[in-house]
């Protein structure tokens, strides 16, 4: 209410906000009010409010949590499982830190980013693979000792004939204080082909590379 006062008095007198700051400051000293808590004082006043109160506030956040605070915040983010700690502290009134801390160690929950894979299988492909599986199965049961030397397996990848370096392969060994290198970025180049992999538990049996204008069907 004493600042209040003073922030009401000094406006009327015709000051600017650095004149009543400097003045604060050579009589209060480190207890003087910031510059920005000057300006908003007078802000304020020129806005037409002169009251020397505080406007009534919420109080403090909420510090200690409770069984209510962690129920509440398991709902939230059953809700929406990628709403923000900030979100959530938002709207129940507490810290992030109360926020992460009671995710971690009462629910016992992580964020966690979703996982490539490499194809989503609709119900005839799964179906398809199952049978398969089944398939393996059975011929491993005829005869286990000679299974995995008969079993071939393949995959493919595309292969570009340019491929830059990333910057953990370009990694140096520097002295203390020896600028960094300098990588310069590049981009892989347009031209690639697509290999073909065939081995069994001996090593490669084949490398296949498509020609160009090819594809991959089952007459190829």
């Amino acid at each position: 209410m004493e600042t209040g006062a003073v922030f009401k008095f000094f406006p009327l007198q015709g000051k600017a906000p650095k004149e009543i700051y400097t003045i604060l400051t050579e009589t209060l000293g480190e207890h003087a009010p910031s510059y920005a808590i000057v300006i908003n004082g007078v802000a304020q006043f020129k806005r037409g409010d002169f009251s020397t109160c505080d406007a009534p506030r919420p109080g403090r956040p909420k510090t200690v949590t409770t069984p209510e605070i962690i129920d509440q915040i398991h709902e939230l983010i059953l809700e929406d499982r990628r709403i923000s700690t900030k979100s959530i502290a938002g709207q129940l009134g507490i810290s992030r830190e109360r926020v992460g801390s009671t995710t971690h160690e009462y629910l016992d929950m992580r964020k966690l980013s979703a996982k490539w894979v490499p194809k989503c299988l609709n119900a005839d492909k799964k179906c398809h693979r199952c049978q398969s599986s089944e398939q393996v199965l059975e011929f491993f049961r005829r005869d286990p000792n000679d299974f995995l030397s008969r079993l071939v397996t393949m995959d493919e990848t595309w292969l570009y004939h340019y491929d830059p370096q990333t910057k953990q392969q370009s990694v140096e060994w520097r002295q203390s204080g020896s600028p960094r290198p300098k990588k310069f970025r590049a981009q892989k180049s347009d031209g690639k082909v697509l290999a073909s992999i065939f081995w069994d538990q001996d090593g490669i049996l084949l490398i296949d590379y498509l020609p160009k204008g090819l594809t991959i069907n089952a007459e190829y």
